[in-house]
Protein backbone atom coordinates (compact mmCIF):
# COMPACT_ATOMS: atom_id res chain seq x y z
CA UNK A 1 0.00 0.00 0.00
CA UNK A 2 1.53 3.64 -1.08
CA UNK A 3 2.45 5.97 1.67
CA UNK A 4 -0.72 8.32 2.17
CA UNK A 5 -0.21 11.78 3.07
CA UNK A 6 -1.96 12.44 6.70
CA UNK A 7 -2.24 15.96 8.49
CA UNK A 8 0.03 15.14 11.57
CA UNK A 9 -0.57 18.39 13.64
CA UNK A 10 -3.38 21.24 13.23
CA UNK A 11 -1.01 24.40 11.60
CA UNK A 12 -2.08 23.83 8.14
CA UNK A 13 0.97 21.74 7.87
CA UNK A 14 0.48 18.58 5.90
CA UNK A 15 3.26 15.64 6.37
CA UNK A 16 4.09 12.66 3.82
CA UNK A 17 6.42 11.46 7.07
CA UNK A 18 5.37 11.04 10.78
CA UNK A 19 7.30 14.05 12.81
CA UNK A 20 9.80 13.03 15.68
CA UNK A 21 7.35 11.44 18.28
CA UNK A 22 8.74 13.17 21.48
CA UNK A 23 7.82 16.68 19.58
CA UNK A 24 5.68 19.50 21.19
CA UNK A 25 4.72 22.39 18.96
CA UNK A 26 4.64 25.69 20.31
CA UNK A 27 0.92 25.44 19.85
CA UNK A 28 -0.11 22.67 21.90
CA UNK A 29 2.36 24.30 24.63
CA UNK A 30 0.86 27.28 24.26
CA UNK A 31 -2.63 25.09 24.70
CA UNK A 32 -2.01 23.09 27.68
CA UNK A 33 -0.52 26.22 29.69
CA UNK A 34 -3.52 28.61 28.51
CA UNK A 35 -6.16 25.73 29.95
CA UNK A 36 -4.31 24.68 33.14
CA UNK A 37 -4.17 28.28 34.34
CA UNK A 38 -7.75 28.56 32.52
CA UNK A 39 -9.19 25.54 35.00
CA UNK A 40 -7.31 26.86 37.71
CA UNK A 41 -9.71 30.21 37.91
CA UNK A 42 -12.45 28.42 37.49
CA UNK A 43 -11.82 26.47 40.49
CA UNK A 44 -11.13 29.06 42.85
CA UNK A 45 -14.58 30.55 41.73
CA UNK A 46 -16.31 27.35 42.46
CA UNK A 47 -14.60 26.30 45.66
CA UNK A 48 -15.63 29.74 46.95
CA UNK A 49 -19.15 29.60 46.35
CA UNK A 50 -18.32 32.07 42.73
CA UNK A 51 -17.40 35.30 41.90
CA UNK A 52 -18.44 37.11 44.95
CA UNK A 53 -16.63 34.61 47.41
CA UNK A 54 -13.78 34.49 45.57
CA UNK A 55 -13.48 38.73 45.46
CA UNK A 56 -13.98 37.90 49.45
CA UNK A 57 -11.18 35.56 49.63
CA UNK A 58 -8.66 37.92 47.45
CA UNK A 59 -9.67 40.80 49.40
CA UNK A 60 -8.22 38.11 52.41
CA UNK A 61 -5.00 37.84 50.64
CA UNK A 62 -6.76 33.88 50.63
CA UNK A 63 -7.26 33.71 46.44
CA UNK A 64 -4.05 33.05 45.78
CA UNK A 65 -3.38 30.03 47.96
CA UNK A 66 -6.60 28.63 46.26
CA UNK A 67 -5.31 29.40 42.93
CA UNK A 68 -1.52 27.85 43.81
CA UNK A 69 -3.68 24.49 45.15
CA UNK A 70 -6.00 24.38 42.20
CA UNK A 71 -3.22 24.07 39.68
CA UNK A 72 -1.44 21.56 41.66
CA UNK A 73 -4.49 19.38 42.44
CA UNK A 74 -6.84 20.11 38.81
CA UNK A 75 -3.82 21.02 36.64
CA UNK A 76 -2.17 17.77 36.79
CA UNK A 77 -5.58 15.97 37.00
CA UNK A 78 -6.54 17.13 33.54
CA UNK A 79 -3.45 18.04 31.50
CA UNK A 80 -1.78 14.46 32.88
CA UNK A 81 -5.05 12.77 31.84
CA UNK A 82 -5.02 14.02 28.01
CA UNK A 83 -1.01 14.21 27.57
CA UNK A 84 -1.10 10.57 28.58
CA UNK A 85 -3.66 9.66 25.96
CA UNK A 86 -0.72 11.61 23.71
CA UNK A 87 1.94 9.49 24.79
CA UNK A 88 0.34 6.61 24.54
CA UNK A 89 -1.26 7.45 21.01
CA UNK A 90 2.66 7.78 19.91
CA UNK A 91 3.91 4.75 21.30
CA UNK A 92 1.81 2.77 18.92
CA UNK A 93 3.26 5.24 15.56
CA UNK A 94 0.11 7.62 15.56
CA UNK A 95 1.04 11.50 15.90
CA UNK A 96 -1.26 13.25 18.78
CA UNK A 97 -1.53 16.89 20.03
CA UNK A 98 -3.72 18.51 22.99
CA UNK A 99 -5.77 20.91 21.66
CA UNK A 100 -7.85 23.65 23.97
CA UNK A 101 -11.51 24.22 23.64
CA UNK A 102 -11.23 28.02 23.91
CA UNK A 103 -15.65 27.52 23.96
CA UNK A 104 -15.10 25.50 26.73
CA UNK A 105 -12.97 27.15 28.85
CA UNK A 106 -15.16 30.53 28.65
CA UNK A 107 -18.13 28.58 29.74
CA UNK A 108 -16.53 27.35 32.64
CA UNK A 109 -15.21 30.06 33.40
CA UNK A 110 -18.57 31.56 33.44
CA UNK A 111 -20.18 29.02 34.98
CA UNK A 112 -18.39 28.82 37.69
CA UNK A 113 -18.80 32.47 38.69
CA UNK A 114 -22.06 30.83 39.69
CA UNK A 115 -20.24 28.66 41.75
CA UNK A 116 -20.56 25.62 39.80
CA UNK A 117 -17.83 23.61 38.14
CA UNK A 118 -17.30 22.72 34.49
CA UNK A 119 -14.87 21.29 32.85
CA UNK A 120 -13.90 21.12 29.08
CA UNK A 121 -10.68 22.23 28.27
CA UNK A 122 -10.09 21.01 25.23
CA UNK A 123 -8.66 17.22 24.17
CA UNK A 124 -5.68 15.43 22.10
CA UNK A 125 -6.16 14.92 18.73
CA UNK A 126 -4.85 11.66 17.11
CA UNK A 127 -4.09 11.28 13.62
CA UNK A 128 -3.32 8.05 12.02
CA UNK A 129 -4.34 5.21 9.58
CA UNK A 130 -4.98 1.88 10.79
CA UNK A 131 -5.90 2.42 14.30
CA UNK A 132 -7.18 -1.21 16.03
CA UNK A 133 -10.06 -1.76 18.57
CA UNK A 134 -7.21 -2.79 20.97
CA UNK A 135 -5.13 0.22 20.46
CA UNK A 136 -8.10 2.71 20.76
CA UNK A 137 -8.78 0.83 23.62
CA UNK A 138 -5.66 1.15 25.20
CA UNK A 139 -5.16 4.61 24.37
CA UNK A 140 -8.40 5.65 25.67
CA UNK A 141 -7.87 4.23 29.06
CA UNK A 142 -4.35 5.23 30.11
CA UNK A 143 -5.85 9.18 31.29
CA UNK A 144 -8.72 7.62 33.64
CA UNK A 145 -5.73 5.05 34.88
CA UNK A 146 -3.64 8.48 35.04
CA UNK A 147 -6.73 9.72 37.22
CA UNK A 148 -6.70 7.22 39.82
CA UNK A 149 -2.68 6.90 40.11
CA UNK A 150 -2.69 10.55 40.62
CA UNK A 151 -5.69 10.22 43.10
CA UNK A 152 -3.23 7.77 45.07
CA UNK A 153 -0.61 9.63 45.22
CA UNK A 154 -2.62 12.38 46.97
CA UNK A 155 -4.18 9.93 49.76
CA UNK A 156 -0.82 10.30 51.97
CA UNK A 157 -1.35 13.73 51.70
CA UNK A 158 -5.05 13.43 52.72
CA UNK A 159 -4.73 10.63 55.51
CA UNK A 160 -1.79 11.96 57.41
CA UNK A 161 -1.10 15.82 56.68
CA UNK A 162 -2.90 18.73 58.35
CA UNK A 163 -4.20 22.09 57.36
CA UNK A 164 -3.26 23.35 54.01
CA UNK A 165 -1.24 19.69 53.18
CA UNK A 166 -4.56 18.01 54.20
CA UNK A 167 -6.25 19.94 51.75
CA UNK A 168 -4.30 19.65 49.36
CA UNK A 169 -4.25 16.22 49.50
CA UNK A 170 -8.21 16.04 49.79
CA UNK A 171 -9.01 17.98 46.58
CA UNK A 172 -6.38 15.88 45.05
CA UNK A 173 -7.68 12.63 45.62
CA UNK A 174 -11.33 13.85 45.15
CA UNK A 175 -10.67 15.22 41.96
CA UNK A 176 -8.96 12.53 40.25
CA UNK A 177 -10.96 9.59 41.72
CA UNK A 178 -14.14 11.45 39.99
CA UNK A 179 -12.18 12.31 36.74
CA UNK A 180 -11.49 8.63 36.53
CA UNK A 181 -15.13 7.78 37.26
CA UNK A 182 -16.90 10.38 35.14
CA UNK A 183 -14.73 9.55 32.06
CA UNK A 184 -15.13 5.96 32.35
CA UNK A 185 -18.79 6.26 31.37
CA UNK A 186 -19.26 3.75 28.78
CA UNK A 187 -20.94 6.91 26.21
CA UNK A 188 -19.26 8.66 23.21
CA UNK A 189 -17.34 10.73 23.19
CA UNK A 190 -15.91 9.53 26.67
CA UNK A 191 -13.17 7.59 27.17
CA UNK A 192 -15.22 4.44 29.12
CA UNK A 193 -17.03 4.07 25.38
CA UNK A 194 -13.69 3.44 23.72
CA UNK A 195 -12.52 0.62 26.29
CA UNK A 196 -15.64 -1.02 26.64
CA UNK A 197 -15.87 -1.46 22.76
CA UNK A 198 -12.40 -3.00 22.80
CA UNK A 199 -12.95 -4.94 26.51
CA UNK A 200 -15.72 -5.62 28.26
CA UNK A 201 -13.89 -7.28 31.40
CA UNK A 202 -11.12 -4.10 31.20
CA UNK A 203 -13.89 -1.55 31.55
CA UNK A 204 -15.94 -3.81 34.32
CA UNK A 205 -12.72 -3.90 36.36
CA UNK A 206 -11.40 -0.27 36.16
CA UNK A 207 -14.94 1.24 36.72
CA UNK A 208 -15.88 -0.95 39.48
CA UNK A 209 -12.14 -0.08 41.10
CA UNK A 210 -12.67 3.57 40.13
CA UNK A 211 -16.43 3.86 41.92
CA UNK A 212 -15.11 2.22 44.18
CA UNK A 213 -12.33 4.36 45.51
CA UNK A 214 -14.88 7.25 44.84
CA UNK A 215 -16.80 5.96 47.59
CA UNK A 216 -14.74 5.52 49.75
CA UNK A 217 -13.83 8.93 50.29
CA UNK A 218 -17.51 10.04 50.45
CA UNK A 219 -18.36 7.33 52.59
CA UNK A 220 -15.29 8.22 54.86
CA UNK A 221 -13.76 11.34 54.25
CA UNK A 222 -16.13 13.65 52.94
CA UNK A 223 -17.97 13.67 56.09
CA UNK A 224 -15.18 15.37 58.38
CA UNK A 225 -14.50 18.09 55.71
CA UNK A 226 -18.20 19.40 54.92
Amino acid sequence: MPEQTTTYSWTDTYYTSKPKRSVFSSIEVRDIVVAWLALGVAFVFGLTGGILGAITRFAGNGFLLLYGISLVTIGPGFVLHELMHKFTAQRYGFWAEFRMWPSGLLLALLISMFGFLFAAPGATYISGFEIDRRENGLVSVSGPITNFVIGILFLPLLLFGSGVIQFVGYIGYQVNMTLAVFNMIPVMPLDGAKVMAWSKLVWVALFALFIVALALFYIYIFPNFS
